[in-house]
């Protein structure tokens, strides 16, 4: 007998288990579940594609004043490092209400990284502050930041970890912002700057799905 027959025998996730113990059709499970959310929701036809939509807004949405946020790890609500990790994020949003590339890059240390919504990546604030020059004066020239403040986490005392949801607007900001965001503030001499960025677009209808399909993948906060 063979190791693979062996294997294949006691169930033991060796060479013949190239899942590594999962259960056999675990993952055509998943695809099955999905596919029939899917197929349930083009069944409603557009009553369905609108009760998905109605349905799919975030429980948690965050606060707009960075002040408010919930602050943990190795800083207190309140203190001057949760004060400056803001004044940094305030002077990012006031940079783009402005369209001052220069300022905006001014928020980031000088070997920043940022990853747009779209997935463009910028590494170092020259290459920030040209790349914004370049949209403050295209598609993006006009708009203005939104912000909701999800959580600050000191995880360093010289480190803070800021989750948001943001987006773009131009005349009314949206209620809820369609992005989600991810900022990795810095002390950097006397003030915090933005050592990275990561700019995620918000797909509610996509993810809804995917709750009815593995409710178990919904995060705790949603639940």
């Amino acid at each position: 007998m063979t190791d693979t027959d062996a294997d294949r025998r006691t169930g033991h996730p060796g060479a013949g288990s190239p899942s590594g113990g999962r259960p056999p059709g675990a993952g055509r499970r998943r695809l099955r579940r999905a596919a029939i959310a899917v197929a349930a929701v083009a069944a409603l036809g557009a009553g369905g594609y609108l009760w998905v939509s109605a349905t799919s807004t975030p429980a948690v949405i965050g606060t707009p004043d960075c002040a408010a946020a919930p602050v943990t790890g190795s800083a207190v609500a309140g203190s001057a490092d949760h004060a400056l990790v803001c004044a940094a994020l305030g002077a990012l949003t006031e940079a783009w209400d402005a369209a001052d590339a220069d300022a905006y890059g001014a928020a980031f240390t000088a070997d920043a990284t940022y990853t747009s919504w779209v997935g463009t990546h910028y590494a170092g604030r020259a290459d920030i502050v040209e790349g914004h020059r370049a949209l403050f004066d295209g598609v993006l020239a006009g708009t203005r930041l939104t912000n909701s403040y999800l959580s600050v986490r000191f995880v360093h005392p010289d480190v803070a970890v800021v989750s948001s949801r943001g987006d773009t607007y131009e005349d009314t900001p949206p209620r809820v912002p369609g992005k989600v965001q991810t900022y990795t503030v810095v002390r950097d001499g006397e003030r915090w700057r933005i050592a990275a960025f990561q700019n995620t677009r918000h797909n509610p209808v996509t993810e809804r799905i995917q709750f009815l399909a593995d409710p178990g993948s919904r995060p705790a906060a949603e639940r």
